[in-house]
């Protein structure tokens, strides 16, 4: 019997996602967990893989198109069955009215949901658990916004859209401290619709953006799917969390030495004993100190979580994922390693669980390791609060009143203003200072 493949859900708050990419074509033999297509998502890039063994027979849902968690994007049969029939389906309601006599009557519209439903029912037949958190958040009525998702489902691309259009979002919320991009201009608003550009032409852009001169040379490129996400997340954590950093210089000497000395002896363990294990369980061992670092905000309330699920920032070369570690409270230095490189090596790999990017509390990115000084990052919602590590390298510091070279880095962590003051966010990094400066070698 033939088998459908269906598009899988990553992670409990996701409702579609987009075919990136096919590895296989119609006729091809697939093995059962063969890497059968990429999907993105808003949590995750993965590749699927085949649900059985047999013959890819039908390909429905192409590259580069969207569908809801569950939809059935092919078909895998065994050589020479033959594909079940799809069971009828009502006939789908055509986006323009039919043409009708003119003496016909006007069809009648179809009756509206019973008023037994809930409007919260309804909201969570039309928007995710993230789009209802930024509508709460900006105390904006998501059943009164036409949604472009799946089944008229409001989008974070909707109700941001919402947002930037509402005349009065650029008053701030008293309450969420919150302040709306402007309403561009009608002139900045006048673009031909996607795909009519004229040669020597860009695409719409957004408000604001220069337009080239028309005897330049140019290309215009459309975003990648995971670039409209991360794209998303990042104006999205903008509009939610008050964004402050603190910048702290530490000595990187001590655990230079812990690290050489002992980096063979974890390479025989099966893990790559680096810079940022240390640091990780540094940030973890300051965090049973502070646990406000690894809560979140829940309207007027703060949910404080009793385990640390650290989210380590990957560099891929469509964009940026952050897989989680999950427990890293429970894990010692060598347990660390080998969890950092594993979730590394499979998001680069595309291999990473719905579970492995779901549940984040805190996140530390590394854009030190391409030689960067520091960076002031920002949060990934609905944390309040993320560390990024600048390189790690020699530098001349004041020791003893004397100039002495040592291995130095600037840590710096961007938190949370609504829920975490410039103190405690302090108090927490010289904890983090202290920790690697005197790291204790009975812990490496």
């Amino acid at each position: 019997m033939p088998t459908p493949v269906v598009m899988p859900q990553m992670g409990e708050s996701i409702a579609e996602g987009t075919i990136v990419r096919w590895m296989k074509k119609v006729g091809d033999q697939v093995e059962r967990d063969e890497p059968l297509f990429e999907i993105t998502t808003d949590k995750v890039d993965a590749e699927i893989p085949a649900p059985a063994a047999g013959v890819l027979t039908e390909i429905t849902v192409k590259e580069g198109e969207t569908v809801a968690v569950n939809s059935v994007v092919g078909t895998i049969a065994q050589p020479g069955e033959a594909p079940t029939p799809e069971p009828q389906r009502p006939a789908a309601v055509p986006t323009r009215p039919a043409a009708v006599p003119t003496t016909a009557a006007p069809t009648p519209r179809p009756a509206p949901p019973a008023p037994s439903s809930s409007g919260e029912e309804r909201r969570r037949l039309k928007s995710s658990p993230l789009v209802r958190r930024i509508a709460q958040q900006n105390n904006v009525d998501i059943s009164a916004l036409a949604g472009s998702g799946i089944g008229g489902r409001v989008t974070k691309h909707d109700i941001l859209a919402h947002l930037n259009r509402d005349p009065g979002s650029g008053v701030r919320d008293p309450k969420t401290n919150l302040r709306a991009v402007p309403e561009p201009h009608p002139a900045e608003r006048e673009t031909t619709e996607p795909g009519t550009a004229e040669p020597g032409t860009l695409e719409p852009r957004p408000p604001g953006t220069p337009i080239p001169d028309p005897g330049s040379r140019f290309e215009v490129h459309p975003l990648s799917p995971m670039r409209k996400k991360i794209a998303e997340h990042m104006v999205l954590s903008r509009r939610t969390s008050a964004h402050v950093h603190s910048v702290f210089h530490v000595n990187f000497s001590h655990v230079e030495r812990l690290r050489r000395e002992k980096k063979d002896e974890y390479a025989d363990l099966g893990a790559k004993l680096t810079y940022l294990a240390f640091i990780a369980k540094a940030v973890i061992d300051a965090i049973r100190r502070h646990p406000v670092i690894n809560a979140s905000l829940d309207g007027d309330n703060v949910v404080y979580k009793k385990d640390v699920n650290l989210g380590i920032a990957v560099a891929l070369e469509a964009g940026l994922i952050v897989p989680v570690i999950k427990n890293a409270d429970e894990k010692n230095l060598l347990g660390l390693a080998r969890a950092i490189g594993d979730v590394a090596d499979r998001a680069r790999a595309k291999q990473l669980k719905p579970e492995d990017v779901h549940g984040g509390t805190f996140t530390i990115t590394n854009p030190g390791q391409f030689g960067s000084q520091f960076g002031l990052p920002i949060i990934n919602q609905p944390q309040v609060a993320i560390l990024a590590v600048g390189t790690i390298e020699k530098r001349p510091v004041v020791v003893d009143d004397a100039i002495a070279i040592r291995t130095m880095a600037y840590l710096t962590l961007g938190y949370d203003h609504r829920l975490i003051d410039g103190a405690v966010a302090d108090q927490f990094m010289v904890d983090v200072k202290t920790h690697i400066e005197e790291f204790d070698p009975n812990q490496v």
